[in-house]
């Protein structure tokens, strides 16, 4: 439905709830305020949808989760460690030549995050788009 109708996705993440007859679906779509509420409608008119939220900015929580393999040999570890701390994220496997970082955050601490530690090397990067929740 959405991609049919010209809209762009820019982030797509689907999860069950805490109900396992329902799954909860977070789109993330970049437009005017017309094409936004064009999609809306159009996703509370499918049978099958529940509920349809419009997380127009601070009305909502949103976070994104984040897994990054980096290059870190022995002399750039101690800077990645101190990166790892300001940044409050968490190291999930230590390797002799690598480290995966698992972070979380807004898209601010996450693009920041990526920004100075892509100059040592992403290896790999899995990212899950946004999740949100209203306040």
């Amino acid at each position: 439905m959405v991609s049919g109708r010209g809209f762009n996705i820019d982030s797509l993440n689907v999860a069950p709830t805490h109900d396992a007859s329902l799954s909860r679906i977070t789109m993330v779509l970049k437009g005017d305020d017309a094409a936004l509420d064009l999609c809306t409608s159009q996703l509370r008119k499918l049978v099958n949808v529940v509920e349809v939220s419009d997380f127009k900015e601070g009305h909502g929580l949103a976070r994104e989760l984040i897994l990054v393999k980096i290059k870190a040999d022995v002399k750039t570890r101690p800077e990645l460690l101190q990166i790892n701390e300001i940044f409050r994220a968490k190291i999930v496997n230590i390797a002799l030549d690598s480290l995966i970082i698992e972070l979380t955050g807004d898209d601010e601490k996450v693009n920041a995050f990526l920004g100075l530690v892509e100059p040592y090397g992403i290896l790999e990067l899995a990212r899950t788009g946004r999740l949100a929740l209203k306040r």
